[in-house]
């Protein structure tokens, strides 16, 4: 569990990277209308979050480096008992200093008034650009007025400049504070992911797996990182499918790829499964080549290793297994050079993982792959997805479609799978299904 002293750490990272002369504001989402007046359950902005801690909508976070009064300044929700009885507790002002370490606090309603005064003798404002176009022309108007006062002109930010160079470099590598967070996601993925196993069984509908995964997360206290694909027969194929709404056949793989969301980090595994508890050989021949793929990639994730070297393993073993299994023909080096792979294995391997699930960072530095640190946690998830309408291979292959996923962080000697309690081996996967 994140405390107080993990926020404030974070915060003081951020401002001594910005240094004097800079401030850096960071608002809240806004509530999204879901259909008329209904909303869409409120995720927090991830940056205010991992900033602050503070989850309430309608909060702007201000750092201001050498500010007298405090470098931390939040505007929040005034406390309303009102509103409070129809929407829930608010922190307000008090709150915010009393819970969430601020400084200085202030009603979100005071934002227009007081932000100018905070900006003034700043040469440079830090904000996340393009994230926020209403919020943007707001900052707008307070640059403006602070231009166009006759005695400000020259105490007012001359640019606005993009936040995320600082912040997301802060969250790629993970305190031992965060990764803790992520073993517990883990762990209700994993949880979650074994309940589905243990209840599939033919001529189920895909949807009732996906009750039996979120439920897992729900009673853990979680909820979906990103909307769950529970895929069988042919939709495995598709590789962003959610409809989970086909029956079952026994004879089908199902292809399930879920995470949760658990203090603000995310969790995100796939594993594939027989729907009547036994791979068919051909299956089998195609599960073990991603099972071996995913291994090689695993092992490249080390400190020093390029973020597509794992990619680089699992293309290797992937075009040496379609040829052995005959969907693909030729020398192994052509086919890796021609990309012959691509028509079964269209994606990459690795994205980055934390907060978000696919987590901020960049994968090049300096025009070159961005080598592999200590605390950088990313997904490993080869696939082979065999199209049923594809002709050119033999009619058991069609519509076959398997993705092994597991969450890796990469350590000072080597890697941590942290999802690694979740079987990926097809015979303790066949001993699982359906057995619960």
């Amino acid at each position: 569990m994140l405390q107080a002293a993990d926020f404030a750490r974070r915060r003081r990272a951020l401002i001594g990277a910005l240094g004097p002369g800079c401030a850096a504001i960071v608002p809240a989402s806004p509530v999204r209308v879901r259909s008329r007046d209904v909303d869409y359950p409120y995720r927090p902005d991830t940056n205010l979050l991992y900033l602050t801690g503070f989850r309430e909508p309608e909060a702007v976070a201000v750092l201001v480096p050498g500010r007298a009064d405090g470098e931390y300044v939040l505007f929040c929700r005034d406390r309303d008992p009102q509103r409070e009885l129809w929407d829930g507790k608010r922190a307000g002002p008090d709150g915010a200093m009393e819970q969430f370490g601020a400084d200085s606090a202030y009603p979100i309603d005071a934002l227009d008034e007081v932000m100018p005064g905070l900006l003034k003798g700043c040469d440079t404002v830090h904000y996340d650009l393009g994230s926020n176009p209403a919020f943007e022309s707001r900052l707008g108007g307070w640059l403006k007025k602070l231009r166009d006062g006759s005695r400000e002109r020259n105490k007012a930010p001359v640019q606005v400049a993009a936040l995320d160079f600082y912040l997301h470099e802060m969250r790629l590598c993970k305190h031992e504070t965060e990764l803790d967070c992520m073993r517990s996601s883990a762990a209700v993925a994993v949880d979650a992911h074994k309940r589905g196993m243990r209840r599939t069984r033919p001529d189920m509908y895909e949807y009732e797996v996906e009750a039996e995964i979120v439920y897992r997360f729900n009673q853990s206290g979680a909820t979906e990182s990103y909307p769950s694909i529970v895929a069988s027969g042919a939709n495995a194929c598709i590789l962003h499918y959610n409809e989970n709404e086909s029956r079952m056949r026994d004879g089908d793989l199902l292809l399930v790829d879920a995470g949760c969301e658990l203090e603000g980090y995310a969790s995100d595994i796939t594993r594939t499964w027989p729907v009547g508890g036994t791979y068919t050989a051909e299956q089998r021949s195609v599960y073990e080549i991603v099972l071996e793929a995913q291994r090689a990639a695993i092992e490249k994730m080390e400190p020093g290793a390029a973020i597509l070297d794992p990619h680089h393993a699992a293309i290797d073993v992937i075009t040496r297994g379609l040829k052995r299994i005959g969907l693909l023909k030729g020398k192994v080096s052509k086919l890796v050079r021609d990309e012959a792979y691509r028509e079964f294995f269209m994606h990459r391997t690795s994205h980055w993982l934390g907060m978000d699930v696919h987590d901020v960072g960049d994968y090049e530095t300096d025009g070159e792959p961005r080598k592999l640190e200590p605390g950088m946690c990313c997904t490993v998830e080869p696939g082979i997805y065999i199209a049923a309408e594809n002709s050119d291979v033999p009619k058991e292959f069609r519509g076959i479609g398997i993705r092994i996923e597991d969450d890796v962080a990469v350590t000072g000697s080597g890697h941590e799978v942290l999802t690694a309690a979740l079987p990926k081996d097809p015979d303790e996967i066949e001993a699982l299904v359906g057995s619960g």
